[in-house]
């Protein structure tokens, strides 16, 4: 295993880090696996003998019970990881005079304090907000945040699916008020899915924040089981969830394309597809570790074995080349040359 340091925490991590959103199986997180104890016990020992030394999980993941497995299953290895968990924005649905959701001080205090009993742990490594809640301003967010590390409930804060213009306000207002900063972004990132590169990469890059990549295998389509001239697999996220044309979208083409060639690549280093699609995302600006999330421990074997080959500089610009996301304004450097504009 491979390890880098998380932004400016002054902590080395694994590149690859353990998600959690396939333990327990209940609600919206029956897509993603449905392991239990056992199950994750397995897997999780694997994971730290393998080096992982970084799991991913949240309050929203499988209603809390994600968060439980995965304090069993470390059990006394817990004081030798780093785990990130996450407040949720948005779940439960409140009800009308619920306060039980959201970025409030209350909630954040409250889900926080479920959380840590859950992990049978008296801290948080990296303590994350899941999602921008509009109705709640920075200021009550951050210095509720601040208070938990304050406390020592929580050592080092970070966001999830945070735009640019939220992330940079929220740090603005942290660093005129004296308050702990956000130290990472959680964020989908994926050779389909390369939106970060238009200002997330760069902002995080500017800041020191450490970015790491969810779905990088993109909800199972790049792990070479999608194929054009194949019947898809039934009972995958792709398959049975709700949202799932809206949450990873794609044109088959373009998919297809990208699928192909990170399986000649892969072919190239012995490796799978998958494997393929995970250096790719490694080897990235401004990428700290990639998140997986396994169902059986042969998928986990599979991803585990991305760290043990880089692509070259040839193989990620023909990647680059297939997968480059559609310009949009102002982002399409193309549109003025350098040579145009007036003062160069």
């Amino acid at each position: 295993m491979r390890y880098r340091w998380l932004g400016r925490t002054g902590l080395q991590v694994s590149e690859i880090c353990f998600g959690t959103g396939s333990f327990g199986g209940l609600g919206s997180y029956r897509h993603t696996g449905t392991l239990n104890q056992a199950d994750a016990d397995h897997v999780v020992s694997m994971a730290l003998e393998a080096g992982v030394n970084f799991f991913n999980t949240a309050e929203a993941y499988s209603q809390g019970l994600a968060e439980q497995i995965l304090g069993r299953a470390l059990g006394s290895k817990r004081k030798d990881v780093i785990i990130i968990s996450k407040v949720a924005y948005h779940w439960p649905a409140p009800k009308p005079g619920d306060n039980t959701a959201g970025l409030s001080r209350k909630h954040i205090v409250e889900a926080c304090e479920a959380s840590l009993k859950r992990l049978g742990s008296d801290y948080i490594d990296v303590y994350q907000v899941h999602g921008l809640d509009p109705r709640t301003s920075h200021e009550i967010t951050m210095t509720a945040l601040d208070d938990l590390v304050r406390q020592g409930k929580v050592r080092y804060i970070g966001c999830s699916n945070y735009a640019a213009w939220n992330l940079m306000k929220a740090l603005a207002f942290s660093k005129e008020n004296g308050l702990e900063k956000f130290a990472t972004l959680e964020a989908m990132y994926s050779l389909p899915a390369r939106w970060l590169e238009f200002e997330l990469i760069p902002a995080c890059i500017d800041q020191g924040v450490a970015i790491l990549a969810y779905s990088p295998l993109y909800a199972g389509l790049l792990t070479g089981k999608y194929r054009c001239d194949l019947p898809w697999p039934h009972n995958t996220r792709i398959a049975t969830q709700e949202d799932a044309a809206a949450k990873w979208p794609f044109e088959k083409e373009k998919l297809f394309s990208i699928v192909d060639e990170l399986t000649k690549i892969a072919h190239e280093y012995q490796g799978s597809c998958a494997q393929a699609a995970l250096n790719w995302v490694l080897q990235k600006p401004g990428i700290c570790s990639a998140i997986i999330g396994v169902r059986t421990p042969a998928q986990l074997e599979d991803n585990l074995g991305a760290v043990k080959f880089r692509l070259t500089s040839d193989e990620m610009a023909r990647l680059d080349t297939l997968s480059v996301p559609e310009h949009q304004y102002p982002y399409d450097v193309r549109l003025i040359q350098p040579s145009e504009y007036p003062f160069s």
